[in-house]
C-alpha cells in the first residue's frame, strides 16, 4: 500500500503513545452510549485502541505500522487500510467510529463518506472544532499552534454535511484529570506540558516552524516558576471541568 498513514510521521512522533494517549473513562462512556445496542463496529484510524468498546466485536482499520505496534495484546490487530478506500461491503458493521483522527486523512469528506456507506447504524466522530480551539489559554502562549490546528481539522459544518442529514454535535466537557493526554486535558495542568514526551503525543507541535515549541515551553516554564502564569490562569487549576473544542458528532 502507497497512501500515506497521515500528515503526521507516526513513526517518529508515535513513539511513547500509548503511555500518553490512554481512554478517558467519562469521554469513552459518551462514546459507548452513543454506539447504542451496536455489536459490531468499526474503528477507523484506531491507532492503539482509544475508546474502543471491550465488550464489541472491533474491526480496527489503521494505516500507521507504529501505531498498529503499539496496540495491547487483548484488542484486536488493526487492519492495514486507510479511511478513504475501506475494505468493507455495503452496511458491513452496525456502526463506526473515528477518535480524533480525522485531521489526519488526507480527504476526510471521503473517509466520512466511506464511514456512513459501510455503518447500518451510528457513525460516531469524536475531533476538535477549529473554531473554538482558542478557549484554551495555552494559545495565549502559542498562537502559531492554533494556527496549525485550525488548519487541520475539517469544520464542524464539513463533517455533518459529510455524514448527511440528522447528525447531532455534542460538546464534551474535558475532566481536570483527564487521562487522554490531548493538548486541551492539561488545562489544568500545565506542568505536564513541559514534557517533551507529552507534546510529542499531541501531532500539532511537529508542524511548528524550528524553535517556536522551544520558546513555547520556555516562556511556560519561566511564568509558571515566576508565578505569572497563576496570576493569570490559576483559577483554572480548580476548575472541575473544561468546555473547550472537543466534540462528539453523531450521524443516526
Amino acid at each position: 500500500m502507497t497512501q500515506l498513514a497521515g500528515d503526521a510521521d507516526y513513526g517518529q512522533i508515535g513513539l511513547g503513545y500509548a503511555r500518553i494517549r490512554r481512554t478517558d473513562p467519562r469521554i469513552a462512556a459518551r462514546v459507548h452510549a452513543a454506539l447504542g445496542n451496536a455489536r459490531t463496529v468499526l474503528n477507523v484510524g484506531a491507532g492503539t485502541g482509544s475508546y474502543e468498546p471491550l465488550d464489541r466485536h472491533v474491526l480496527p482499520v489503521e494505516p500507521s505500522a507504529e501505531m498498529r505496534r503499539q496496540r495491547p495484546a487483548h484488542l484486536a490487530p488493526a487492519i492495514h487500510a486507510v479511511a478513504e478506500a475501506l475494505p468493507f461491503d455495503d452496511d458491513a458493521v452496525d456502526a463506526a467510529m473515528a477518535m480524533v483522527t480525522l485531521h489526519q486523512w488526507p480527504d476526510p469528506v471521503a473517509g466520512l463518506r466511506e464511514m456512513r456507506r459501510v455503518a447500518r447504524g451510528p457513525v460516531l466522530v469524536l475531533t476538535f472544532d477549529p473554531a473554538e480551539l482558542g478557549r484554551m489559554w495555552l494559545m495565549d502562549y502559542a498562537p502559531e499552534l492554533q494556527q496549525v490546528e485550525a488548519g487541520r481539522f475539517p469544520t464542524v459544518d464539513t463533517i455533518t454535511a459529510a455524514l448527511g442529514p440528522g447528525a447531532e454535535v455534542q460538546p464534551v466537557p474535558i475532566p481536570s484529570d483527564c487521562v487522554d493526554g490531548f493538548t486541551e486535558a492539561f488545562y489544568a495542568r500545565p506542568e505536564s506540558l513541559l514534557d517533551p514526551a507529552v507534546r510529542r503525543a499531541q501531532s500539532a507541535w511537529s508542524f511548528l516552524a524550528p524553535g517556536v515549541e522551544e520558546r513555547v515551553a520556555a516562556a511556560l516554564a519561566a511564568d509558571l516558576e515566576s508565578g505569572v502564569w497563576d496570576e493569570r490562569y490559576g483559577s483554572h487549576r480548580s476548575r472541575p471541568e473544561f468546555h473547550g473544542a472537543v466534540r462528539l458528532i453523531v450521524s443516526h
